[in-house]
């Protein structure tokens, strides 16, 4: 039994967070993800388990293709690619 009560489960094991972060990263074909592309994935997974998210609704459909780190101007930053049919929904909360 938890201490949260009968109806609130303890957040899931890492384990099980990575796999449900991992329906969010759309590869080819026996692409694996990158360490990158994982913790975005994550990242997009947490906004949409977070109970107080604004965003999490529109969170739910995007996944991603790839993300890469690129360096500009002595600063980092990371592109992240969608697939198309995602599109709109990453418009909607850009």
């Amino acid at each position: 039994s938890s201490h949260l009560g009968p109806f609130l489960s303890p957040c899931p094991p890492p384990a099980a967070t990575m796999i449900n972060a991992r329906k969010k990263i759309l590869k080819e074909k026996g692409a694996a993800p990158t360490d990158l592309e994982e913790e975005v994935a994550k990242a997009l997974f947490d906004i949409e388990v977070t109970p107080s998210s604004d965003i999490k609704a529109d969170v739910r459909d995007i996944c991603i293709s790839s993300a890469q780190e690129v360096e500009a101007k002595n600063r980092s930053a990371i592109v992240i690619h969608f697939p198309y049919r995602v599109w709109k929904n990453v418009r909607k909360i850009h």
